[in-house]
């Protein structure tokens, strides 16, 4: 069986990142980037397709564990018969190679540790050819060479299938073992080798609490909002400011399910609360880059615009399976990259028009061909932004009217008009206002049902979406709007345990083309607090907001879903779009 998922840790230098498990074993890695193929990747099979463990020979998960105060640096501590011995693990923030490094302290007694590599290139998938240099280690296949080296006095066992080394920690000593990926021609160990373990550890800490330290929220839920700033940045992708959705791929939204989905990749979905978040946190040069990041991406015709982006902004992200794997608790097919990233979805235009709006507002500098991008956005919204499309949660049904891609049609002709009248640039105002007017017009008209009270997921449905939560954030209708309320009254149908699943049946149906279920998601019920302190019910808002802070981990990280019935996280993890909803609220909640 497979860890939980709310058993592992996430390491960054942001621009790649690991995952480690309580039992001291990192289950995925992807180098040099994080959308690069895993040379770690048990997390999605077996110890066969890679890990590095670092325990005692004992076995058996850490007696605890925590992350030190606003850092990205993970201590594990295991109490064994013979004593106790702490792990520490981090990655240094990318100087030039990748590398991660693991401390081993001996805090009382005396205790006999082994740490495991068993690297597996190309997915988990290529045994590499191991060679000593030295005093280091190297494991090459194809483009990709690692490095392992350290100072512990070691017997070493092994050979390709795996390297075990076995050293005894009294207390007082420390040691420490460096993993550095490298391009497979370089010949020589490289330079992050020879960098003391203790000089790395001090200028990571430093980094991190510095980064941490601009943090503008001080309201009652401070901690949990810095692990969820500090997570955000752990997921950016630090040479272009792209934010992946996750750092990990095909954890399923239902075990055993194909609700399979690589997130390593920048979601457009997500743009405006991202940028909304950095802002509102007091990181405004991290809110500067992802607005640089997403102009760049967007570069080229508005017909051609994506729903996802890699890293650097690249559009070809072909989808694969590795059938190699057989996936988290057997949950199949395990996808790398992303089909449909051409989906015609209409809510990405009025999330991108929305983005630019608030950089606006809130002083960014912004190329005079910004404006250029707006209009070209604009014309084709107004082409076809009646047509029927695959919604915001882009299902794998017919396309369909849905209500909220038509209100982020409404929100792109409303942050255009606005942006206009702060630039001087009104040329197409008339034509955007009737666009706004009719939208806002069609959607109280035919997205509301009187027999539920409700704002419905599409035209003519009785099924309820939880997007209908971000209708007063949106600004479509104001909170004190009684179909406001009535949809936040009706939203309780989506509840689950406490928490809110993203869309229900309704009397016509509300299939999305897959089989199976899924958890409730954790953003979806962060949104409904929102909605419940924006129509004055701030208690019950508390409760909602107070019910999530309890599903964290024990580090403080959030998957995609929570299933209340197993009382376990699903979907890749961490979810960029969780914690950054999570801040939101904090936000939202806090009284100053």
């Amino acid at each position: 069986m497979s860890a939980p998922i709310e058993d592992y840790a996430l390491l960054s230098d942001l621009e790649a990142a690991a995952m480690v498990g309580r039992d001291g074993a990192i289950d995925w890695l992807c180098l040099p980037r994080f959308d690069s193929p895993a040379c770690l990747a048990a997390l999605l099979g077996t110890e066969n397709n890679g890990f590095w463990r670092i325990a005692p020979v004992s076995g058996g998960p850490c007696t605890r564990r925590a992350y030190r105060p606003d850092t990205l640096i993970l201590d594990s501590v295991w109490q064994t018969a013979t004593g106790t011995v702490r792990v520490t693990d981090f990655m240094p923030p990318r100087a030039g190679l990748p590398c991660l490094v693991r401390v081993i302290e001996g805090l009382s007694g005396s205790v006999t540790v082994r740490s495991e590599l068993r690297l597996r290139f190309h997915q988990g998938r290529v045994v590499p050819w191991v060679r000593d240099v030295g005093h280091c280690s190297v494991a090459v296949a194809g483009p990709d060479a690692v490095w392992l080296g350290g100072d512990t006095p070691e017997r070493v066992e092994g050979g390709e299938e795996a390297t075990s080394r076995y050293f005894t920690v009294p207390a007082g000593r420390r040691m420490a073992l460096t993993l550095v990926w490298s391009p497979s021609h370089r010949p020589s160990p490289p330079e992050p080798l020879s960098i003391p373990a203790e000089t790395a550890l001090k200028e990571t800490g430093d980094f991190w609490r510095r980064w941490s330290g601009q943090c503008q929220y001080e309201g009652p839920w401070r901690d949990a909002v810095v692990r969820s700033l500090i997570t955000l940045k752990a997921l950016t992708y630090a040479p272009t400011g792209g934010i992946v959705a996750a750092p990990t791929t095909s954890l399923p939204g239902t075990i055993g399910g194909k609700r399979n989905w690589d997130d390593r990749f920048c979601r457009l979905r997500d743009s405006t609360r991202t940028l909304s978040c950095l802002l509102r946190s007091g990181y405004r040069e991290e809110a500067t880059a992802w607005l640089d990041w997403l102009v760049r991406a967007l570069a080229g015709d508005p017909a051609d615009l994506q729903t996802v982006y890699g890293v650097k902004g690249q559009r070809l992200l072909p989808e694969t399976e590795a059938p190699w794997l057989p996936g988290y608790e057997g949950s199949q097919p395990v996808r790398f990259g992303v089909s449909g990233v051409r989906s015609f979805q209409l809510d990405v235009y009025g999330e991108v028009i929305d983005t630019l709006w608030h950089s606006l507002r809130a002083g960014i500098a912004m190329p005079a061909h910004v404006w250029d991008l707006v209009e070209a956005l604009m014309g084709f919204l107004q082409r076809h932004w009646r047509q029927p499309d695959l919604g915001p949660w882009q299902v794998r049904g017919p396309r369909k009217q849905f209500v909220h891609s038509k209100v982020m049609a409404w929100v792109a002709a409303d942050r255009a008009l606005r942006m206009g009248r702060l630039l001087g640039r009104n040329g197409s105002s008339g034509e955007w206002r009737a666009m706004r007017e009719e939208a806002h017009r069609q959607v109280c008209r035919e997205g509301w049902d009187a027999a539920q009270g409700s704002f419905v997921q599409s035209y003519g449905s009785s099924a309820l979406d939880a997007s209908g939560l971000l209708i007063p954030r949106l600004g479509f209708l104001p909170a004190r709007d009684e179909r406001v309320r009535g949809t936040v009254r009706a939203m309780r149908g989506l509840g689950h345990g406490g928490f809110m699943r993203r869309y229900g049946q309704g009397r016509r149906g509300a299939s999305d083309g897959m089989p199976g279920h899924e958890g409730t998601f954790v953003s979806c019920s962060l949104w409904y607090a929102d909605a419940l302190a924006a129509t004055g019910r701030p208690q019950e808002a508390r409760e909602a907001f107070e019910r999530v802070l309890a599903i964290r981990n024990d580090v403080g990280l959030l998957a995609e879903q929570w299933d209340p019935d197993a009382g376990r996280q699903l979907g890749n993890a961490p979810k960029a779009l969780s914690h950054i909803a999570l801040v939101e609220t904090a936000f939202a909640l806090s009284p100053a």
